[in-house]
């Protein structure tokens, strides 16, 4: 009887430890975990975030970009942490495209993790350089068509969403033969199409912005249902008659499964008093990205699902993969 006695003793101890874990949280750092290279649209929420969230909590929080494997790198590195809170992955609409795309992930996009809210979205654009011979989609199409092979265009990485985009827009306008050149990261690939390395990119708006309104880059469409505030001149794609075709950019924190309710609770609470900050939602409307909170961790955790349930049929029709 008393190893019985003992093991209920623990766990009774461990149930009463819990809330009071919860509210010794947090005590020391904690880390955002963005799993893209700085300079894009995650990397300026992350920095914007990141010391509201310190200003609330009393505790320093660290942004840091673990990049590579078109974001699968992070997301493994925030899955094998420890579930406490201090390690948080801004999770991204890619890790819902990722079971689709790859054919080997080292971390489970759903049992892998807790979502806690999504927390910004806004779309995705394709421009090019100032050279390219053509000033509108239609244009752009005509010119692949007639020159196939002499295009070519960047993106964040292999089965990013940016990528994944551009691919569905070429199957979708004719199987057009555009070269995909992978980065790692937008800001690598903003760099060298500004700078004429390359004629077009697949980029989030956000981290394009600047570049467009000083005429360095020409945008094409973006890939929202409607058209964008900041671009009001700029169509979508299906505007521009490519039919069937919206892709949105989106993340918000997410913890390593196992995390203990209370804290995913604590965490939800700080993250959606952080967004309503006006500091927050003025940088990012500045930026074209829109505020979205969740209604809770479980509406976030089912909108997740429901995207990766979305993004399979859509990856098999465009054609896309990469073999890791």
């Amino acid at each position: 009887m008393r190893p019985i006695r003992a093991a209920v003793l623990a766990l009774a101890a461990a149930a009463f430890s819990l809330p009071a874990f919860a509210q010794d949280y947090p005590n020391k750092p904690i880390r955002l975990i963005l799993a893209y290279a700085a300079g894009g649209a995650m990397d300026l929420s992350g920095r914007v975030i990141a010391p509201i969230l310190q200003q609330q909590m009393g505790q320093p929080v660290i942004v840091e970009n673990r990049t590579g494997g078109a974001g699968n790198i992070g997301a493994e590195v925030v899955a094998k942490s420890a579930p406490d809170g201090y390690t948080i992955l801004f999770y991204a609409d890619a890790y819902t495209i990722a079971p689709s795309l790859f054919a080997k992930l080292n971390y489970d996009p759903v049992k892998d993790f807790i979502p806690v809210t999504q927390m910004v979205s806004g779309a995705h654009i394709l421009v090019g350089h100032p050279s390219v011979p053509a000033n509108s989609l239609p244009e752009l199409i005509a010119y692949a068509k007639a020159n196939p092979g002499k295009l070519s265009y960047g993106s964040p990485g292999n089965g990013s969403p940016q990528h994944l985009a551009a691919e569905l827009f070429k199957a979708l306008a004719g199987n057009l033969d555009i070269q995909h050149v992978p980065y790692k990261g937008g800001g690598q690939a903003i760099g060298d199409v500004v700078g004429g390395t390359i004629p077009l990119a697949s980029l989030g708006l956000p981290p394009v912005m600047g570049h467009i309104k000083a005429g360095k880059l020409k945008p094409f469409a973006v890939t929202s249902r409607a058209r964008q505030p900041l671009l009001p001149d700029t169509p979508t794609f299906a505007e521009a008659g490519i039919t069937g075709f919206e892709t949105v950019q989106w993340w918000g924190p997410a913890v390593p499964a196992g995390t203990p309710a209370p804290i995913v609770q604590r965490l939800y609470e700080e993250f959606t008093k952080a967004m309503r900050n006006p500091v927050f939602v003025e940088r990012l409307a500045a930026a074209g990205l829109a505020v979205t909170p969740s209604a809770s961790p479980q509406a976030f955790s089912a909108f997740i699902r429901s995207e990766i349930d979305r993004w399979g049929p859509v990856v098999k029709k465009s054609g896309a993969k990469v073999d890791n």
